[in-house]
């Protein structure tokens, strides 16, 4: 999976517990796209979340 190349924002695991308190592995992935963005005046494609992207962190190309 991956990784968002400005924040770092990746997969998360943990456990999916129902109600009798019964458990299996869960794995929540973090909306990441593949964006052309401008680095150091150059496009380059990027993984970036979509949370960095309305932010206004990155800019594209």
């Amino acid at each position: 999976m991956a990784k968002c190349a400005v924040c770092g924002k990746g997969a998360h695991f943990g456990n999916n517990v129902i109600h009798s308190h019964r458990r299996s592995n869960h794995m929540w992935k973090s909306n990441v796209k593949s964006v052309k963005c401008n680095v150091n005046g150059t496009p380059k494609k990027l993984y970036v979340c979509t949370s960095c992207l309305r932010s206004g962190k990155v800019e594209r190309a």
